[in-house]
C-alpha cells in the first residue's frame, strides 16, 4: 500500500466520522466526535510521514551493503612469488573449478601420487607398484630408472626390523629377474633406492624394499656414507614437517658404463640423483642432489629440481599445480636443507 492510497483512505475515514454520526446527537457531542476524529487522522498522518523516510533509508542501505560478486582465479604471470604455498594454490584452484566437479580438481589436491615422475618415452620402462614405493624398471639396464615414494612421520618408526633377504622380483620376466648373487664379487653393494629405514612400519613394505628391482650397483663408501646420511635426513624432515616426497635413481652413460652380473648384465651407474619435495612448509620447497658413484668424502652437489630434470631427462613432481611447480623446481635455499656434518 503506497502513501497516497493510505492518506486517501484515512481522509475518507475522517469524513465518515464527521458526517455520519446520529442526527439527534447533541452539539457538544458532535464537536467532541469531530475533534477526536481530527486527532486520530493527525496521528495516522504523522506516523505515515515518519515511517516513509526510514523505510527508504533502509532500502538504500541494503543496496549499498550488498557485497559485490568476485571471481577467484589462480594466475601465473611469470613472477616468482615465494609467498605462494601448496595449500593456498590447491584451495584457489578448487574454488576456480567449484562450478564443475572435474578430475583436474581431484588431481590438484591428490598428494598420494605427487612423487611420481611423468612417463618416460626415451627408454625402457615397466612400472612396478609396491605398498610403499613405485619403481620404473629398465629391462635393458636390469635396474630401475627411478624409484619414488612418500615417507611420513608415521612410517619413520615401527617394529619390523631389517631382514636383509634380497629377493628376485618375480613380477619381471625371467630374463630380468636379477639375483642377489649377480652382485657377488663385483665390488659394488646392492644399493637400496627406497631404503629399509623408511619401511619399518610394515612387514610387507620391508620385504618389498629388498626386491632386487629396488637395487643399483653402488660404491660401498657412498652406500654407507653420504647416501645413507641423506636417507636419515629425509626421515628427520618427515618427522618435522609431516611428509616428504622423494624420487631417486641412477644416471647412466651408455657409452662408458661398465657391467656386472653372473647371470644378468647390470649396468653400473656413474652417478645417482635424488630430488626431494616438502609441501607443508610455507612456501613449499624442493631440492636436488647428484652423487658420484665413488668413495670420495664429498661425493655430491646440490641442484634445483629443474637442473636435475635436464641432466636426467625426467619430469619430476609434474602433478603439482603449475604455478607451484615453476617456483619450487627453479630454486632452493641451502639453509633449509641442512643435513651434513
Amino acid at each position: 500500500m503506497n502513501l497516497v492510497s493510505t492518506l486517501h483512505k484515512s481522509n475518507s475515514f475522517y469524513l465518515f466520522l464527521c458526517h455520519h454520526y446520529p442526527k439527534n446527537m447533541s452539539k457538544q457531542k458532535k464537536q467532541n466526535t469531530t475533534k477526536y476524529a481530527g486527532s486520530a487522522f493527525a496521528v495516522i498522518l504523522a506516523a505515515l510521514l515518519s515511517y516513509f523516510p526510514i523505510s527508504k533509508q533502509l532500502d538504500e542501505k541494503e543496496v549499498v551493503n550488498e557485497p559485490p560478486k568476485q571471481e577467484i582465479t589462480v594466475e601465473n604471470n611469470g613472477q616468482q612469488n615465494t609467498d605462494i604455498n601448496f595449500q593456498e594454490a590447491s584451495q584457489k584452484t578448487e574454488v576456480n573449478h567449484s562450478s564443475t566437479q572435474t578430475s583436474q580438481v581431484e588431481e590438484v589436491i591428490n598428494t598420494t601420487e605427487l612423487e611420481l615422475p611423468a612417463k618416460l618415452k626415451d627408454r625402457s620402462e615397466k612400472i612396478l607398484k609396491r605398498s610403499n614405493y613405485t619403481a620404473s624398471y629398465n629391462r635393458n639396464w636390469n635396474m630401475p630408472n627411478w624409484v619414488a615414494w612418500e615417507v611420513n612421520r608415521n612410517e619413520t618408526r615401527g617394529k619390523n626390523k631389517r631382514n636383509d633377504e634380497f629377493t628376485a622380483d618375480t613380477d619381471l620376466p625371467k630374463a630380468n629377474q636379477v639375483q642377489s648373487f649377480d652382485y657377488s664379487g663385483s665390488g659394488y653393494d646392492r644399493g637400496h633406492m627406497c631404503p629399509a629405514g623408511d619401511n619399518h612400519f610394515s612387514s610387507q613394505a620391508m620385504d618389498e624394499c629388498f626386491y632386487m628391482s629396488n637395487m643399483c650397483p653402488q660404491h660401498h663408501e657412498l652406500n654407507t656414507g653420504k647416501w645413507n646420511d641423506l636417507e636419515i635426513a629425509c626421515r628427520r624432515w618427515a618427522n618435522r614437517y609431516g611428509e616428504v616426497f622423494i624420487v631417486c635413481g641412477p644416471i647412466v652413460n651408455k657409452q662408458k658404463s661398465k657391467k656386472i652380473g653372473k647371470e644378468h648384465d647390470i649396468l653400473v651407474p656413474e652417478q645417482f640423483f635424488k630430488v626431494i619435495l616438502i609441501t607443508s612448509t610455507k612456501p613449499a620447497r624442493a631440492i636436488g642432489y647428484i652423487f658420484d658413484n665413488n668413495g670420495s668424502d664429498r661425493p655430491y652437489k646440490t641442484y634445483t629440481v629443474d637442473e636435475v630434470e635436464k641432466i636426467t631427462g625426467m619430469d619430476f613432481f609434474h602433478n603439482l599445480p603449475d604455478n607451484i611447480e615453476n617456483i619450487v623446481e627453479s630454486r632452493y635455499e641451502l639453509q633449509d636443507w641442512k643435513w651434513y656434518n
